[in-house]
């Protein structure tokens, strides 16, 4: 299959929606998705980390000194920065790990990004995985967002879980295995499918929202 781009992920959509009525009436209310994407390679991956489990404000604070302190930044770069210089970014030790981890792995070539491209979708996961601090979820959005894979679906996202549960009328969020389960018939165009889940998590958050009066939009998240 070709990429992800905006074109093939609407008409993925509407390959969907033709078998799916709720898939269909998600479309007809909120319209289609934006396409998230990120350049693949060290920085996006590094960015991930950099992003995890802290608000969006620190990290962004974090990173922007990061570019400062690599330059240019790539896993190369990182390599030769020691770990004082790193650790006055900002990184917590755990971080301070998982970044070292992932720029000696894809310096050293023994994760070869420039070759995922080659590779099945679980061969690239297992090849991403093997980096500290990169786990399945991590993988399977850089390869959608940053390689453009077209049947990705990362089950345990919490948003594309109350997605799926706002979709599918649930009374319960769905756990990995039913979210799988749910996803099976939208291969293999479950990244578009994971896109509009997003979508229509925000949309319906933002009514929701609206309905009690806060004003206050969904936060956005992602790689």
């Amino acid at each position: 299959m070709s990429i992800l781009t905006l074109r093939t992920m609407q008409g993925d959509l509407r390959a969907l929606a033709r078998t799916d009525a709720q898939v269909a009436a998600a479309l007809e209310r909120y319209g289609y998705p934006e396409l998230r994407r990120r350049p693949p390679g060290f920085e996006t991956l590094l960015r991930a980390i950099v992003y995890q489990q802290i608000s969006i404000h620190a990290a962004a604070a974090i990173w922007k000194r990061i570019e400062a302190a690599v330059v240019p930044l790539t896993a190369e770069a990182y390599c030769a920065t020691g770990d004082d210089a790193i650790r006055a970014c900002g990184f917590s030790r755990q971080k301070l790990l998982y970044a070292r981890s992932l720029a000696e792995l894809v310096a050293s070539g023994e994760v070869p990004l420039d070759a995922l491209d080659q590779m099945d979708d679980e061969e690239a996961i297992q090849q991403l995985v093997k980096i500290k601090g990169i786990g399945r979820w991590t993988a399977e959005i850089y390869l959608m967002f940053a390689l453009g894979r077209r049947d990705m679906f990362p089950a345990d996202d919490l948003g594309l879980v109350v997605g799926m549960q706002r979709l599918k009328r649930l009374r319960a969020r769905p756990d990995r295995k039913r979210m799988l389960k749910l996803g099976e018939p939208w291969r293999p165009r479950r990244s578009a499918a994971a896109h509009l889940l997003w979508h229509y998590f925000h949309k319906t958050q933002d009514a929701m929202r609206a309905d009690k009066g806060t004003g206050k939009p969904a936060k956005g998240g992602g790689i």
